[in-house]
């Protein structure tokens, strides 16, 4: 009987490349909510029906992202869940928290403020969430690979740690997502995973497992890592974008770092390999790849 096909076993022996390749998410709203996750975690949990249905739609129309988060291996709370919001950027990342009792409270959340970057009304916090996705359902990678970074943060930083629902990138497990900067980090294992979390609330990137900042788009990111591996600059707040400009199949980004600005060149093409690029794809695609091209201090 041959093994069967994993996705994050094929994107290592490919070699395919971490940076660049986070989702482009801004606004992001976390559930607590225990499980079970089918396929789709927002639509197939035991929400009542009305509540899935008019988060997803209030969601999509004010584009915020909606995940589903869960304490590893605790029991469900008897009474309440939390509920988090975060803004990712541009500007100063923030996180805001509350307790709900009901589920049909969701409804009254304000979306389209969360969407904006605007407070929804819940209570700020200072907190770091380090969500690490598990979702086996979804594919099998993210709970094979998934499930022992979350038990490793879950030891070492209990009051940060999360189980989330898919985030994207199937073929990175792990994967986890650090809020509220919306920092995607890919091919974590217990060890790393642990620290980078120590990293992250000394101030600091873990460059060589990190995927990109979820609010750039994908050669941004990937041209944020380049420089900051270029500079050796780990600090959260060293690098900041102030101007990207496309041409193309070529982006320009500008960024403001060690007393300068910089421009940094990507080119993002399909690349020569294909292959398939999650546990549950039947076909394969072709696997993106930035290539940089330049980068000048202004």
């Amino acid at each position: 009987m041959t093994d069967p096909f994993r996705c994050a076993v094929e994107g290592d022996l490919r070699e395919d490349q971490l940076a660049g390749t986070a989702s482009t998410v801004r606004a992001f709203l976390l559930v607590e909510n225990p499980g079970p996750w089918g396929v789709d975690a927002v639509r197939d949990n035991r929400l009542p029906h009305a509540v899935k249905e008019g988060l997803a739609a209030a969601a999509r129309d004010a584009g915020v992202r909606v995940n589903l988060v869960r304490r590893h291996h605790r029991p469900a709370p008897r009474s309440g869940f939390q509920v988090f919001a975060a803004h990712a950027g541009p500007g100063t990342p923030w996180l805001e928290t509350t307790t709900l009792d009901r589920a049909e409270e969701l409804l009254d959340l304000d979306m389209v403020a969360l969407g904006a970057g605007r407070s929804p009304g819940l209570e700020p916090t200072e907190e770091s969430l380090f969500c690490v996705c598990t979702h086996g359902r979804h594919d099998a990678c993210c709970a094979e690979r998934g499930r022992p970074v979350a038990a490793a943060l879950a030891a070492s930083h209990p009051d940060q740690a999360w189980e989330i629902s898919h985030i994207g990138g199937d073929r990175f497990a792990g994967n986890a997502l650090f809020l509220p900067y919306g920092l995607y980090y890919g091919r974590l294992d217990a060890a790393s995973a642990v620290a980078v979390a120590a990293g992250h609330l000394a101030g600091h990137l873990g460059l060589d497992h990190l995927r990109g900042r979820s609010s750039h788009p994908m050669p941004v990111q990937a041209a944020e890592v380049a420089l900051r591996r270029q500079l050796g600059e780990t600090r959260l707040d060293a690098v900041r974008l102030v101007g990207q400009r496309r041409d193309g199949d070529t982006r320009e980004a500008s960024f403001e770092a060690a007393a300068a600005v910089w421009q940094v060149t990507v080119r993002t093409s399909s690349g020569e390999q294909r292959g398939r690029l999650t546990c549950r794809a039947v076909r394969d695609n072709p696997v993106p790849r930035h290539e940089v091209l330049a980068i000048r201090r202004g």
